[in-house]
């Protein structure tokens, strides 16, 4: 249990928010290792964001999990860290010392998953990275501060590419979607930031044959579990990386600021958020 008497509680804000798995995280969370608390979804509009953030610890909140659409305010909000300015949006706040703070877990979701599903993964020089959201945002971010040396940015609008190299400086080389052939040989890790491959989505079109056979294959979606881009590594016997661990792994720090501690992502915790995504 917590040494305070009082029980902490956060809260994950986005709109809509009633499908989000973060509550089922949290409350295991809580409930292996023993604290008393609570972590419930606010479904905030736009137009109330603003009031709600300056009103919460009033409410009860020790902190809170952002979503679509107030990442971007809530970074503008709050008083960032390095790399939630570097994404451009924050996804967890906490108060210390009296200031609301935030970050973006998306990084250390994205690199601990990958530490965790395939260790040493770091060792290649070129890791090519589909897309150029905000998720990918997240990625490039911490595939340069984990030392890669070169990381080619595909996008089908070659401006948005372009855009997100500039603020990332000249270890991120922008190319055209029809270049992916010629970049998939050298590249030690492949990332998929798109929706494609996503329920309702087109099938990402993707030649995994081309990878060399160390490659390691991260694909951001996590509905379907198993992506055909992740079906087609397995099947080549490359490691793969999925959404549901980056998911997982995000999670964590927001917990350890709210609760105090640091909680693990287990095979037990994994197995139940993938029950909850697979019932029909």
């Amino acid at each position: 249990m917590t040494s305070s008497s009082k029980t902490r509680a956060a809260c994950l804000i986005g709109w809509p928010a009633a499908h989000s798995r973060s509550p089922l995280i949290h409350h295991y969370w809580l409930r292996t290792l023993g604290i008393e608390g609570g972590y419930v979804i606010e479904a905030v509009p736009p137009e109330d964001f603003k009031d709600f953030l300056f009103r919460l610890s009033l409410r009860g909140f020790v902190g809170a999990n952002v979503t679509i659409p107030h990442k971007e305010r809530a970074l503008a909000l709050s008083a960032p860290d390095e790399r939630a300015r570097a994404v451009g949006a924050a996804n967890t706040l906490w108060f210390a010392d009296g200031e609301l703070r935030s970050t973006n877990t998306d990084v250390e979701g994205f690199i601990n998953n990958l530490d965790a599903c395939a260790p040493g993964w770091d060792k290649t020089e070129d890791a090519l990275v589909l897309g150029a959201g905000g998720a990918a945002r997240a990625v490039v971010f911490g595939l340069i501060e984990r030392g890669i040396a070169r990381v080619h940015l595909v996008n089908r609008s070659i401006d948005r590419a372009r855009a997100l190299a500039g603020q990332f400086g000249a270890r991120v080389h922008p190319a055209t979607w029809d270049k992916v052939g010629e970049l998939l040989p050298r590249a030690g890790l492949l990332v998929n930031t798109t929706s494609l491959g996503m329920h309702g989505q087109p099938v990402l079109e993707i030649d995994v044959g081309l990878l060399p056979q160390h490659a390691v294959v991260s694909d951001l979606v996590y509905v379907p579990l198993v992506t055909p881009l992740l079906a087609a590594a397995e099947a080549r016997g490359l490691k793969t990386a999925d959404g549901l661990g980056m998911l997982l792994h995000q999670a964590v720090r927001g917990f350890e600021l709210w609760f105090g501690q640091r909680p693990q992502v287990t095979p037990e915790l994994r197995a139940l958020v993938e029950a909850d995504l697979t019932k029909t």
